[in-house]
Formats: C-alpha cells, sequence, structure tokens
C-alpha cells in the first residue's frame, strides 16, 4: 500500500533485504536437509544451521547448544512453560507471572489452572505513576512458595514498551532455586540482552520482530548449571537434542541469525534515531491535540522504555471509530495476536486505565525503516482524523 505509513513494527516488521539476500540460496541451491548425514547436501545445510546457531548464541552470551530452534515465540513460550511445569509437576505446581504479559504467556498459564496448577499474577504499577507498567521486584520475592516451579516475566512489553529489571528478577529467582523464564520478544534486536547477566534459564523471541522472516523464532534453554530440563512438547525425529522434533527451516535460521546480526550491529545508532523519531511524533501530536493520555512510562526514562515505543489514548474519541479512520497510518490498538478480540487491551486495563480510554488508544511502532517525512505526515493525519470525529461528535 504506497500511500500507507507503517507504524506497526511491533506486530510484525519488514525483511531487510539484506536478511533475504542471505537466506535466498538456501531454497534453491543449497536445499539440503540438515538432518540428512550421509551427503553433501545434508552437511552443507547441517553447517549452515550451526553457523547461525554460533552467531545467535554469541549475540545472546549463551552457548550454542543452548539455542534451540521453534516456529517463533509463541511456540517457545509454550515450550517453557508447559515443558517446565510438566517436567517439575512433582516438585511442586506454582507458576507466576504478570497481568501485562502477551497471550502467548498467559494463555499457556490459563490452561495450566485449569490442570490444577496454581498460578499468581502481579500487578505492576498503574497508571498515573511515571514508572506506570514496571513491576516491582521484590514483589517476585513476596510471591515465591516452596512450590513454586516457574516465574514468568516479559523483557519488553509489545503494546506499552516498559523495560523491566529482568536482571534483579532472575537473582531472586536464582537465589530461591526457581527457573526463571523471560519472553523476551520485543527486547531481542532492540536492546542489549545477556543471557548470563539476566541471570535468565529460558528466554523466547522471534524473528518477525527483528527484520527477519516469520515462521522462525528460537528458545535459549539453560545448560550450564544450574541446567534446565523440559518436556518436549513435539515428539518426532529427536531434533534439537529432543527439545523439539521437527525439520529444521534452513533458509528461516539462516534469516534469523542474520537479522539479529544486523540489529546489534546497528543498535546504538539506531536506538537514537527511533527515540528522536518517537519525540518528534509525541511534540506533533500534544502540540496539535488536547485530551491526549500517554500509557506507560514517561518518555524521559529512555533506560525502561523501547525507543521505537509511543502508546496514547485520544479522549472524547470513540476508539471503533478512530482505527476506522486511520486507513492511511498503519497502527494498532494493541498486540496483533489479539486483533481479533473485540474487548479492550487487556495491558491497558491491566494498568487501571477506564474502558474509553482503552479503546481510544494507538500503539505507534517506529521501526527500521520509517523517516522524518513519514512522522509527519503520520501526525497530520492522526490530528486530522481526531479532530475531525471530535467534530462530528464521535465520543462513545
Amino acid at each position: 500500500m504506497p500511500d500507507c505509513i507503517y507504524l506497526d513494527n511491533h506486530a510484525t516488521t519488514p525483511v531487510d533485504p539484506r536478511v533475504v539476500a542471505a537466506m535466498l540460496p538456501y531454497f534453491t541451491e543449497k536445499f539440503g536437509n540438515p538432518g540428512s548425514v550421509n551427503h553433501a547436501y545434508g552437511w552443507e545445510a547441517k553447517d549452515a544451521v550451526d553457523a547461525a546457531r554460533a552467531s545467535i548464541a554469541a549475540a545472546l552470551n549463551a552457548g550454542e547448544r543452548e539455542i534451540v530452534f521453534t516456529s517463533g515465540a509463541t511456540e517457545s513460550n509454550n515450550l517453557a512453560i508447559k515443558g517446565i511445569a510438566e517436567r517439575a509437576r512433582k516438585k511442586g505446581n506454582h507458576l507466576v507471572s504478570v497481568t501485562t504479559e502477551h497471550k502467548a504467556v498467559l494463555d499457556p498459564l490459563d490452561r495450566l489452572s485449569r490442570r490444577d496448577y496454581d498460578v499468581t499474577l502481579l500487578s505492576p504499577e498503574q497508571h498515573g505513576s511515571p514508572t506506570a507498567g514496571l513491576l516491582d521486584p521484590q514483589q517476585v520475592a513476596d510471591a515465591l512458595k516452596p512450590e513454586t516451579i516457574l516465574v514468568s516475566v516479559m523483557a519488553a512489553n509489545n503494546e506499552i514498551g516498559v523495560v523491566q529489571n529482568i536482571a534483579e528478577i532472575g537473582r531472586i529467582c536464582r537465589a530461591a532455586g526457581v527457573t526463571f523464564h523471560c519472553d523476551a520478544t520485543q527486547a531481542v534486536g532492540k536492546i542489549p540482552v545477556d543471557v548470563e547477566a539476566w541471570n535468565v534459564d529460558l528466554l523466547s523471541f522471534s524473528g518477525h520482530k527483528i527484520y527477519g522472516p516469520k515462521g522462525i523464532g528460537a528458545l535459549y534453554v539453560r545448560r550450564r548449571p544450574p541446567t534446565v530440563r523440559l518436556t518436549p512438547q513435539l515428539d518426532g525425529g529427536g531434533q534439537e537434542a529432543g527439545f523439539r522434533s521437527g525439520t529444521l527451516n534452513v533458509p528461516g535460521i539462516v534469516g534469523l541469525a542474520k537479522a539479529l546480526e544486523l540489529c546489534v550491529e546497528e543498535m546504538p545508532r539506531e536506538t537514537e534515531r527511533l527515540r528522536s523519531l518517537r519525540q518528534r511524533l509525541f511534540d506533533g501530536l500534544t502540540s496539535s491535540l488536547d485530551g491526549l493520555t500517554l500509557n506507560g512510562l514517561v518518555l524521559d526514562r529512555t533506560d525502561l522504555r523501547l525507543a521505537g515505543n509511543l502508546n496514547l489514548s485520544f479522549a472524547q474519541v470513540d476508539g471503533e471509530a478512530l482505527m476506522m479512520s486511520m486507513k492511511h497510518v498503519a497502527v494498532s490498538s494493541g498486540s496483533a495476536c489479539t486483533s481479533a478480540n473485540p474487548e479492550p487491551s487487556h495491558v491497558l486495563r491491566a494498568l487501571g486505565i477506564g474502558e474509553d480510554l482503552t479503546r481510544a488508544s494507538l500503539r505507534f511502532g517506529l521501526g527500521r525503516f520509517n523517516t522524518v517525512e513519514e512522522i509527519d505526515r503520520a501526525v497530520e493525519l492522526t490530528v486530522a482524523a481526531v479532530k475531525s470525529l471530535r467534530k462530528l461528535g464521535g465520543a462513545a
């Protein structure tokens, strides 16, 4: 859509042409199955997978054998949560997470709760606080019980961009002997991620959030003491050290590695560029419109908020009408994975934001290919849409 400005990079990103170039040979010229150990085609594919695994591991300060390839972060989260719950069932049945987690964490936990697991969901700082959305690590410490087997806290929120103190939460879990899982889907490639410094045992991420292909992700599974053991969720050929059976997606794996390599290499200057664009967007909107509410942390806490994230609520505007009027700016009102659900954002509601403002919220996700000109045009289009709706009496 050439006349549409794409500002929904939290939902997915376009594949970087450099990533496409790295992947292309593995569709046609180097098409072997890495599990074919008896001929050169298989060896060539296995070498590519091994090189990608080493590259990804280095970017996360992990060991090569600790990277398990999956179809994406949703599968990684399910493997981590259900795999620990089933493996450690004799030890306990208590799991701890946060109300603002992605549905790929909350829904597996809900399913486990219907199987007699005890799930505790913690509430972060509420709307109105300058640190809204931030979880106090002490809440995790206070929630732990002798029967706690897993804590799951996302690194960076997909709707409000808040970055949690994962290292401190991990330290608390490590000291208590509790396995710690982190959904780092929005963090990997955008902020420095170090699984050792973060004290994580399991970490999920996906390719399509970092300018890589869809359908590929990974799960970091700690194999250094304290070693993590999971019950596999897919049975078959025993690939990925038995953690995840299935023929490996070689082009996707190569693309994931290349995408992460580029993100890490360009992270310092790209972070500053995105912060500048976000401030330009925020200033443009707030200088032309009243009744705007910033959702999540204040923007000057750059250490605690993703550079490309801006979530705003527009008072006196009907949320559905607002989304319908934003045809030339691709934004969202929440997670793409829950867009089929007409209910307002569970993240904003968990922060104590009323339903009217929750429904009238827009999530702007800025990315690598956005320009100053696009931001200025997005401001014009958004301001025009909001003013038109207010003039027409579009308030709920």
